[in-house]
């Protein structure tokens, strides 16, 4: 299941999911807008590697771009796809107004 500009639909995510904000969050925390609609939360620091280890920094964290549907910080230095993102991600429950 998915969302979709706000209607859910069934089966599953397609492949060619793209990334179309990131809003870094505290604790490295980030609530990615997928393509489909869809946000969800993404935790940085379950990350492994030194690939990763400049996201501890905070003026890196705070600062990701966009770029080709994929999120990426540090001049493009760091970079994650988005399908991992996805799979790896917790739904965001905005709640009821």
């Amino acid at each position: 299941m998915y969302i979709k500009d706000g209607i859910c639909y069934a089966g599953e995510l397609a492949e060619g999911i793209t990334i179309t904000e990131a809003k870094p969050l505290d604790w490295g925390m980030v609530l990615v807008t997928f393509s489909t609609g869809e946000r969800r939360l993404f935790d940085t620091t379950l990350l492994k590697g030194e690939a990763f280890i400049p996201l501890a920094d905070e003026k890196i964290f705070r600062n990701p771009v966009i770029s080709h549907g994929t999120v990426t910080w540090d001049n493009g230095q760091i970079d994650i796809a988005p399908q991992y993102i996805y799979e790896e991600s917790y739904e965001y429950d905005t709640g009821t107004v």
